[in-house]
């Protein structure tokens, strides 16, 4: 058993299996996930668990070369605009409708149970050399 880290086997394994340019959706509860994606639901109630402890927690373990996330959220939710912009200094913006047609091509989406809108980001997975 793990004694650290992202210890929900499905996450895990998931994570283990992700490639240099792999594309990982983070998603509030509401996103529309697209079909062809590995799903990885953490969602257990609205809120539960947040779109910032599960970011924080896959940024933990992940190397991230790139970010993209809808424009929208900056009005939407200062919140999760702040969070991100911090952690991704050279976060790419687009618009939502853009954003969901990108998460076609991620290999994994993570949902959380954000309840508060536009707490979505596409990562590109990096490499550790």
């Amino acid at each position: 058993m793990k004694k650290a880290g992202i210890l929900n086997r499905h996450l895990s394994g998931a994570l283990a299996e992700l490639g240099h340019g792999d594309g990982v959706l983070v998603c509030d509860a509401g996103m529309p996930i697209p079909e062809g994606p590995r799903v990885v639901d953490l969602a257990f109630r609205a809120g539960v668990p947040s779109f910032a402890e599960v970011v924080d927690g896959l940024l933990a373990e992940l190397v991230v070369e790139g970010a993209t996330a809808a424009s929208e959220v900056r009005k939407a939710n200062p919140g999760a605009a702040q969070l991100l912009e911090s952690v991704f200094p050279e976060l790419r913006l687009v618009s939502h409708e853009r954003l969901k047609e990108l998460s076609v091509g991620a290999r994994l989406v993570v949902r959380t149970g954000e309840a508060r809108p536009y707490a979505n980001v596409l990562l590109r997975c990096g490499v550790f050399f």
